[in-house]
Parts: C-alpha cells; sequence; structure tokens
C-alpha cells in the first residue's frame, strides 16, 4: 500500500521533493497557500528565473558562504546538470550565458514552472491550492499529518517542510515552516536579509538611475575601518542608495553585526588604470590642452550624471583649468577616482531580498536524507534551512538538490515503516 507524504510549500523547493517522492513510489500531496504553484519563481531573475549555475562542485561551494558541506549529499542526488536535463526532458529549452547562469532558452520563468507542472502531472502528484497548513500533527515524537487553517487534522505517513524563507512576503513567504519546526523542537539561527540592495546617504541618491560596470566595490567597518568586502562588477544608484550584483553580493558576505555598526564604501572607478597611469593621463593632457577645463576632463572619465557630484566632492573650484591644477589638487582628483565614497545606513527589508539568511540549524538535519534528527518522518528542503549562496542561479540549485533529496528520502523513509 503506498504511503501518504504531504509537502507544505509549492515554490522550488517543494515541487522539486513532490515530484522525487513520487518518483520514488510515494503518494505525493502538495499543500500549497496561493492560488498557483511556483509563485516566488515567476519574479526570479527578473522574470527570467537564473534556475542553475554550470559551474563545478569547487567553484559552486565557493558560491556558498554558509554550511556548504551540509549540502554535499543534496548536490550528489541532483546536480546542476541533473537540473539542466530534468528541465529539457519535460520540455524546457535551456542555455547557459556569462557567468555560467543557466535560463530558459525562452527567457521566460513561465517555462520553468511549466516543465515543473508537467513532470507533476505525469507522476501523479496531487496538488491542493488555496489551503493553508496552519501547524504539524506531531505525537510521540513522530509526525502523523498536518493540521490545516480550519483545525482539521490530515494524515499523512511522512511531511516535508518547504515553505521557503521570509523574503518577498507577497508571495507567500511568511516564514511558516521556521514556526512549525520550532514548535516541534528545532533550533532556528538568527534570521535577516540577504542578497539585498543597501540604504545609502545622499550622494548616491543624486545618482539615481546610473548604473557602472567593471568598477571595484570596497566596503569597510565605520568604527574600526576594516576591510569587509571587496569585488569586481556591476552595481547601480538609486533613489534609495545602491543596487545591483556587486552589492547584492556584499550583502552576502557581511555579517549583519557590521550593518548595524555603519558601513563605508568606496568605489574604485578606473580598475583599469592605476593612480600612475591616471597622473600621466592627466599630464599628457594638461600638455595637449592646458586651456580645457577640469569639468570637461571629468566628462571623458566618467558617466556624465556623475561629473556634477564627483566635483562637488572636491576642494577644486569647478571653473580650474588644467594648466592651473596643483600637484595636490591633482592627487585628490585621482584619490577620488580610485576610492569615489559613500555611506551605508542598512540593508533592505524583506520585500527586496532575494533570499533569507539563516534558517533551521544543519546539524539538527540529516545532511544524507534531508530529515529531522529530532521528529521521526519529518523532512526539510530549501530556504528554510540556514544554507544560502551568493547570486549566479546557487540559491535556486540548492531548493532544487534539498527538495530532491528530501522527496526521495521521504519516500523511502514510508516503505520501511
Amino acid at each position: 500500500m503506498k504511503k501518504d507524504i504531504i509537502i507544505i510549500g509549492g515554490g522550488a523547493a517543494g515541487m522539486m521533493a513532490a515530484y522525487s517522492a513520487a518518483l520514488a513510489g510515494g503518494t505525493a500531496v502538495v499543500f500549497e497557500k496561493n492560488e498557483k504553484l511556483g509563485k516566488k519563481l515567476y519574479i526570479t531573475g527578473k522574470g527570467r528565473c537564473n534556475f542553475t549555475n554550470a559551474a563545478d562542485m569547487q567553484e559552486f561551494m565557493e558560491n556558498i558562504p554558509r554550511n556548504p558541506r551540509f549540502l554535499y549529499s543534496a548536490f550528489a542526488a541532483f546536480s546542476n546538470n541533473d537540473m539542466i536535463s530534468f528541465l529539457e526532458e519535460n520540455g524546457t529549452k535551456t542555455k547557459i550565458e556569462r557567468g555560467k547562469r543557466a535560463f530558459p532558452l525562452s527567457d521566460k520563468s513561465s517555462d520553468v514552472i511549466k516543465a515543473l507542472n508537467r513532470a507533476l502531472q505525469k507522476r501523479g502528484v496531487s496538488v491542493r491550492l488555496n489551503e493553508e497548513v496552519k501547524d504539524l500533527w506531531i505525537e510521540e515524537g513522530a509526525v502523523k499529518g498536518v493540521v490545516k487553517e480550519n483545525n482539521e487534522k490530515v494524515s499523512a505517513d511522512a511531511v516535508i517542510i518547504a515553505t521557503g524563507g521570509l523574503s518577498y512576503p507577497l508571495t507567500g513567504s511568511t516564514g511558516d515552516g521556521y514556526t512549525f519546526s520550532k514548535k516541534a523542537g528545532h533550533s532556528v539561527t538568527p534570521l535577516s536579509t540577504s542578497l539585498v540592495p543597501f540604504d545609502c546617504d545622499g550622494i548616491c541618491k543624486e545618482m539615481q538611475g546610473l548604473s557602472l560596470k567593471n568598477v571595484r566595490l570596497s566596503l569597510c567597518s565605520s568604527v574600526n575601518k576594516k576591510p569587509l568586502f571587496s569585488g569586481v562588477g556591476e552595481m547601480s544608484f538609486t533613489h534609495f542608495g545602491v543596487s545591483g550584483p556587486l552589492v547584492l553580493s556584499a550583502s552576502s558576505l557581511i555579517k549583519d553585526d557590521f550593518f548595524k555598526e555603519g558601513l563605508f564604501g568606496k568605489i574604485d572607478l578606473k580598475i583599469a588604470l592605476s593612480e600612475e597611469d591616471l597622473k600621466e593621463r592627466i599630464i599628457r593632457e594638461t600638455k595637449s590642452s592646458p586651456k580645457r577645463s577640469i569639468k570637461a576632463l571629468l566628462e571623458d572619465l566618467l558617466p556624465r550624471s556623475m561629473v556634477l557630484v564627483f566635483l562637488n566632492l572636491l576642494s577644486i573650484p569647478k571653473e580650474r583649468i588644467l594648466s592651473e591644477l596643483t600637484k595636490e589638487e591633482r592627487d585628490e582628483l585621482i584619490r577620488l577616482l580610485k576610492a569615489f565614497p559613500f555611506k551605508v545606513y542598512g540593508k533592505r527589508g524583506y520585500n527586496e531580498a532575494v533570499i533569507t539568511r539563516g534558517g533551521i540549524k544543519v546539524n539538527e538535519i540529516d545532511p544524507k536524507t534531508m530529515g529531522s534528527k529530532i521528529v521521526r518522518g519529518l523532512f526539510l528542503a530549501g530556504e528554510v534551512i540556514d544554507c544560502d549562496a551568493l547570486t549566479g542561479g546557487f540559491n535556486l540549485q540548492i531548493a532544487w538538490s534539498t527538495g530532491f533529496l528530501a522527496g526521495k528520502s521521504a519516500a523511502l523513509f514510508c516503505n520501511d515503516i
């Protein structure tokens, strides 16, 4: 007789867990409180869905700052290459772009969701939309099923929590899984936003809409000037501060305590040129065009929308011409080009965070099964676990892999009882 496996949550991890459970012989039932599956997936990657990364396993692990070793078994059970094959086999063509990021060929996240839905239908997975789980049903240290919003109990031989984190709460990620897990006896590490933009001072807001490519962003503590992050890539200025891939990566790597203390940022606007190179260029410009203004020089070196902000930071008069520039003033200009300053006041909220940092402690979960070490028959998958990664498709692969392993393990557990 087939045993029932309830999956709480129909996002990336939940859908994959349901597919895997059914594939391994279980009867999978997904409870999703939204009106459709994969609601958060629809907006992933600005609607394009960077669903995984084609990096080798060593590079993959280097992009997971928290608890990467915990994920070895999950990645072995279902790898990034397995995910690419899964989508292709279920009717969604894929492509690899810069940084080994994998996307659906159509650039439509809906095609990833369609492939998952096809796979679930093929395996006979039951999906119950607009049905919210209120609690776990646990007796004598073993899960017996779930309790619905109307207090109705639904029995199951195994339950998988795949409810996501706290990011993008409008998609249904409201932290239910943390509540369920804590009531069941699990510990949850401190939760905060990750892969999220920064609130900054007025300088950044003055350049709203400007994007910078191939710059170096450095962040230091305002308290002890300790360097905390340095990376090269793209960033942008917004009405509240800064965003873009570089900023999101920094938000994932810097400890929350430093945001509370305060940070200051520096942007190397000319990473291809050393200070000596810039000095030689200015000297050449001065010899060839001595009456040229500092403003005209900066318009050649910087995006136009940045020039006035840059000039206002200099102690040099705006009307100064190159031939009147002193050595000290030239050095000041060069220093600013190599270290454009701004202050960081904090991280943005969960409405703008790609993922949640923190989650259920990994030492309370069996990494070989994703099974709870505290409650028999309970399994965990996806963002609810204390594992997260940098941008580039790594976080979704954590969801696919832990979901697949949890589903398979739940089915095997049911076969043994």
